[in-house]
């Protein structure tokens, strides 16, 4: 990792730069998942146990797809006391937080007389993705099945890889607390065009939420449209906003915790000072010798860690704002002055009391977040997402009236002279 001095005139073509070192070519990677999706929406099952063989490595027929309910209830047995507190805590977090963010059916009249409004209804079946393989994760489980939940979607399903040792006790406890039923074994590209399309033993979804690997996340964009889908994840990112206030021990540490997920994770230090770059740099080495995932964060920061010294704070902001990043942290004596200037971040830490793994597992908003600058149109996945709006319209007779010749006229300025008749042949004597 080095320093990189940024003039203003600089910013946006660092973040140009930025963004082209994360694409990657993947051509090859989408002619494959084609074929993966196709082969299931052709052979069903029979393509599920091919490519479970094929990528996981693992024999599994049909009937062992979905795990059994006794294997859910009895998770609670293999989960320490200390995790299944913090999963309860988590859960009861999210719910709370999402609660708060529900919105209501309304119904108003106008001055005509007429009665508009909306009506909001849950999407009815959801299917879950939550990764497995050499981590997994209960954590991504609690933040999007929390939302369904709140949501009130009648129909929950959930995929993850299966594994010769068992599936996550910890994955099934949150499964269990949160009320859902059907777990399937099933993982990778092949999972989501199940969800999908539907086979003989998975049943076909509305929506698809949930993190997953490059193929997963190409497989959601195959099948958008099919079935609606949160967002097209990619590596997670962070960036910290410091001044010469700030605590380097806890800024290096809060970028190693992003480091660690994965080698294409991005670790970001934007600061005016550079007494803090300098101490930053050596607590990064010093702090990522000391944990077991070592390897990943040095190959991860060597990659796609910075530090970036500007000449003031509102640079930093304007750095920020022009990267949207996944996650924001402000970590500087007054951060009130630069909160009201940031207009794209994903989730937002002020103070240096909330480092972002607060956010990954127990502060309230769901941790699936837009990457790779979609923080610029695109927002943190949310019980809104779990909804859908239906708009309301209910003519008067005085509306028909006094609105008719509007319709009428822009019908056949477009040419549309059977939405004008329509119309018309409402507004005929007698007929109103």
């Amino acid at each position: 990792m080095k320093i990189i001095r940024l003039t203003p005139s600089s910013i946006v073509k660092e973040v140009e730069n930025l963004r082209k070192n994360q694409k990657k070519s993947i051509k090859n990677l989408e002619h494959q998942v084609d074929r993966i999706i196709r082969e299931v929406v052709t052979k069903g099952d029979t393509a599920l146990v091919s490519l479970t063989k094929r990528f996981d490595n693992i024999r599994i027929r049909p009937r062992d797809f979905p795990v059994k309910k006794s294997t859910i209830n009895s998770s609670e047995k293999l989960v320490s006391k200390e995790v299944r507190s913090a999963i309860r805590t988590s859960y009861k977090r999210v719910v709370d937080y999402q609660k708060r963010k529900l919105p209501k059916s309304h119904k108003y009249k106008d001055k005509l007389g007429n009665t508009l409004g909306w009506t909001i209804n849950p999407i009815e079946k959801v299917g879950i993705y939550v990764p497995g393989g050499t981590a997994a994760y209960p954590s991504s489980l609690i933040m999007t099945a929390a939302l369904a939940k709140v949501a009130k979607s009648k129909e929950i399903y959930v995929v993850t890889p299966p594994s010769e040792k068992g599936l996550n006790a910890a994955i099934l406890y949150v499964a269990k607390i949160a009320g859902i039923k059907k777990i399937f074994q099933i993982g990778g590209a092949q999972a989501i065009a199940a969800l999908a399309y539907g086979t003989e033993t998975v049943p076909k979804v509305d929506k698809i939420v949930g993190p997953g690997n490059i193929f997963v996340a190409i497989a959601k964009k195959k099948v958008f449209g099919e079935v609606d889908i949160d967002m097209i994840a990619g590596p997670t990112e962070i960036l910290i906003i410091a001044d010469k206030f700030s605590n380097p021990r806890y800024i290096a540490a809060d970028l190693i915790a992003q480091a660690e997920h994965d080698i294409n994770a991005s670790a970001i230090l934007v600061t005016d000072s550079n007494k803090i770059a300098k101490e930053t740099l050596r607590e990064l080495k010093i702090q990522s010798n000391l944990l077991p995932r070592k390897k990943i964060i040095k190959e991860s920061i060597k990659r796609n860690g910075k530090i970036y010294v500007l000449s003031n704070l509102d640079n930093s902001v304007r750095l920020s704002n022009e990267l949207a990043p996944e996650h924001l942290q402000v970590l500087v004596r007054n951060p009130n002055r630069l909160i009201n200037k940031i207009r794209n971040a994903g989730s937002i830490f002020v103070g240096e009391l909330s480092a972002e793994a607060f956010g990954d597992y127990v502060a309230g908003p769901s941790h699936v977040l837009p990457t790779s600058g979609n923080a610029r149109f695109s927002s943190p996945l949310s019980v809104l997402d779990f909804l859908k709006y239906s708009s309301y319209t209910k003519i008067s007779l005085n509306g028909s009236k006094k609105l008719g010749k509007s319709v009428i006229a822009l019908a056949e300025e477009e040419g549309l002279h059977g939405h004008a008749n329509s119309i018309s042949i409402r507004l005929k004597k007698g007929d109103s």
